[in-house]
C-alpha cells in the first residue's frame, strides 16, 4: 500500500522551495489555500489520507496558471454530488485536463486509475464520452509535453516508485490509442 506521508515529502522535496507551495494531508475535503501573507505557504489539503486525492488535487495546482493559484481553489466553482445533467456536463469540461495528469502521475506512481464524475446520484448517467476525452488528454499531454510542474512531479514520481519501465509502456500504449482514435475522426470525416 502506498503511503501518504511518502507522497507529501516528495512533493514538498519539489515545490516548497521553488513554488512556496506545501501538500497537506487529513482535510476533510480537498481546497487549495493561497498564502495570504508575505513568508507564508500556499496549501494544497487532500481528503485525509487518500493518495488518490493528493494526485488529483495536485493535477488541479499542476495545471493552474499564477493567477488562479492566486485564488481559493482557484477560483473554480465546486458543486457537490447530486448535479444536475447541465451541471455535470459543465464539472466535467473542467475537470478532463485535471484527471488526465492524475492518469499519468497514477501511472508513475504505479497505482491504478478510474475516471470519476464525481456524482453518484445521476440516474443512468453513460460517462464514456468523458472517458475518451480524458483518454485522448492523456495521449495529448504525453505527445506534446507536460506543463512544467506536473513534468518535474510525474519524474520524481518514476524515481520514488521505481516506474521507469512501466511508465515508458503506460506512454507508448497511450499514445498509441490517440493515433488510433485520431484515424477514426478522419475516416468518420471522409
Amino acid at each position: 500500500m502506498y503511503e501518504v506521508d511518502e507522497l507529501v515529502r516528495l512533493f514538498n522535496g519539489l515545490f516548497v522551495g521553488n513554488c512556496r507551495t506545501e501538500l497537506v494531508a487529513g482535510s476533510e475535503e480537498p481546497v487549495y489555500l493561497p498564502a495570504v501573507n508575505a513568508g507564508e505557504l500556499h496549501r494544497i489539503l487532500f481528503t485525509r489520507d487518500y493518495f488518490s486525492s493528493a494526485l488529483h488535487e495536485i493535477s488541479h495546482w499542476c495545471i493552474a496558471g499564477h493567477d488562479r493559484r492566486q485564488l481559493v481553489d482557484f477560483g473554480y466553482w465546486y458543486e457537490p454530488d447530486g448535479r444536475t445533467l447541465q451541471q455535470q456536463q459543465g464539472f466535467e469540461v473542467v475537470e478532463v485536463k485535471p484527471q488526465a495528469l492524475e492518469w499519468i502521475f497514477s501511472a508513475a506512481a504505479g497505482i491504478k486509475f478510474r475516471v470519476s464524475v464525481d456524482n453518484l446520484n445521476i440516474n443512468e448517467y453513460d460517462s464514456s464520452a468523458f472517458t475518451e476525452k480524458v483518454d485522448q488528454q492523456v495521449g495529448l499531454f504525453l505527445t506534446n509535453g507536460l506543463p512544467d510542474r506536473a513534468q518535474l512531479l510525474t519524474q520524481g514520481l518514476i524515481e520514488h516508485y521505481g516506474q521507469k519501465k512501466a511508465f515508458a509502456e503506460f506512454c507508448r500504449l497511450m499514445v498509441l490509442q490517440k493515433e488510433a482514435f485520431e484515424k477514426r475522426i478522419v475516416s468518420v470525416a471522409q
